[in-house]
């Protein structure tokens, strides 16, 4: 039987607003979201240059885990205690269309780098300087029962103490964020970290789930 484990905090971005813990932090008029990315990123006040070299993926998902992570307290955790499992159903194909668009007539011997959807773990290690178990998966829709079950295992077995979770989509002028802290510890607001719990943030904001 597995171990209860809790959700601490988080964070929800679509149609054009960003909330946490259920509470609206940010609304943008925006109906572009190069426009709202860029807005959203001013208004936390993150000092990161990288950003404007990410593809919009990796900003989505960044920014996420920027306003996921604006509370907790890592200092508390080994680095390598921390992990980040995301997945999506389109991959990287938003950046791919852009890039394949940009280069019609003109040879270009392979994909530029910041299109790969593991760039958006990988900036959100760096900045925070996580270094424990990652992952992004990739499913023909969110499998709420996959991701208790993968992150519960690695809780269980000592291999993290805390795992940002969740699924960032994007493609042309869609796009859905969400995103939670597990943590062993149950903590004041928490909820459990089960498939129905998660099952019920991913329905408040539109997903099909499997």
């Amino acid at each position: 039987m597995k171990n209860q484990h809790y959700i601490s905090s988080q964070c929800i971005i679509s149609n054009n607003a960003v909330r946490y813990n259920g509470t609206l932090l940010f609304e943008a008029e925006y109906a572009d979201i190069a426009g709202f990315l860029l807005s959203a990123y001013q208004l936390i006040g993150a000092k990161y240059p990288k950003f404007y070299k990410m593809d919009n993926l990796a900003k989505l998902g960044w920014l996420a885990a920027e306003v996921l992570l604006k509370d907790f307290d890592a200092a508390k955790y080994n680095p390598a205690d921390i992990g980040v499992v995301l997945s999506n159903a389109s991959s990287s194909l938003d950046a791919d269309k852009r890039y394949y668009e940009s280069v019609q007539g003109i040879a270009s011997p392979a994909l530029f780098v910041y299109t790969l959807p593991n760039i958006v773990i990988g900036e959100i290690c760096i900045r925070h300087h996580f270094k424990g178990e990652n992952a992004f998966f990739i499913f023909e829709r969110f499998n709420a029962d996959f991701i208790v079950n993968y992150v519960s295992n690695l809780l269980d077995a000592q291999q993290l103490k805390a795992c940002i979770c969740g699924w960032v989509e994007l493609l042309g002028d869609e796009y859905k964020a969400v995103l939670f802290l597990v943590e062993k510890e149950k903590k004041q607001g928490s909820i459990a970290f089960d498939a129905t719990s998660i099952g019920n943030l991913f329905i408040a904001v539109g997903f099909n789930q499997r």
